[in-house]
């Protein structure tokens, strides 16, 4: 395998104040450790960054933007069961063991802020069980509860429903109201027919909720698309919140 090339100080995270929350939870000591074996990397749309069926490389600690974590069916379906952003990591996997992934890892929102360590340097922080380990096993475990949620969400409630939890979730991770959305992208992360999410974005365009044209949605009233969303938008974002609300914070 060729050796990297060397990355200089100014491709690694800052000091202090780093954007992904489960690095910026970290005690500035252990941080500061680490910083060596971070290097800062652009997250491009529609980019594979794990493959169902090989070992995890690299995990990603994004800065802004965010990823999704998907179930690849025998016709090369794809059905969205949770979404990564600032809040956590890619690659969760690698805490448990060096197993391949069984789910695809693709981006949906660009950022050029994005983490990335080697798996090698991951395990050995892992391997010491402090502060990191606590911080990205308390992930995995929020982690595998959000997938429990969406797999529920994907059973029981309608398609207005399950795209409104998504639009939340999606502006949440990119902090601002408007991004790319194809119908295309959408029916296959919600597991619907692209007809039933245009008849379900027109719904939820025409009642006021969105703004929808060539490829980008715009969150025009966040507090009744919330409403129109089910409880497990709520749900799934307190859980997650729950992994860095009381870590020491740097």
């Amino acid at each position: 395998m060729a050796k990297r090339r060397l990355i200089s100080s100014a491709n690694r995270p800052p000091p202090t104040g780093n954007p992904n929350r489960l690095l910026a939870a970290l005690p500035a000591a252990d941080y500061a450790r680490i910083i060596p074996s971070l290097v800062v990397v652009p997250l491009k749309l529609k980019a594979i960054l794990h493959k169902p069926g090989e070992p995890i490389r690299d995990v990603y600690f994004p800065g802004g933007g965010f990823c999704s974590m998907l179930t690849v069916l025998e016709d090369g379906a794809m059905v969205e069961i949770a979404t990564v952003g600032r809040e956590g990591m890619v690659g969760v996997a690698a805490v448990l063991d060096g197993a391949p992934v069984t789910s695809a890892a693709m981006v949906q929102g660009e950022t050029d802020t994005c983490y990335r360590m080697t798996v090698d340097a991951f395990r050995r922080e892992i391997d010491r069980h402090d502060a990191f380990y606590e911080l990205t096993a308390h992930y995995a475990q929020a982690l595998f509860g959000f997938v429990a949620q969406s797999t529920a969400c994907n059973a029981v409630h309608s398609v207005e429903q399950r795209l409104a939890r998504w639009l939340l979730m999606a502006r949440d991770r990119m902090g601002r109201d408007d991004f790319p959305l194809t119908q295309e992208f959408a029916a296959m992360m919600l597991g619907a027919s692209r007809p039933t999410v245009t008849v379900v974005a027109g719904t939820l365009q025409t009642a006021g909720l969105i703004e929808y044209s060539r490829g980008r949605v715009t969150i025009v009233d966040r507090k009744n698309l919330e409403a129109a969303s089910c409880e497990c938008y709520r749900a799934a974002t307190n859980l997650l919140k729950s992994v860095t609300a009381g870590s020491r914070s740097r």
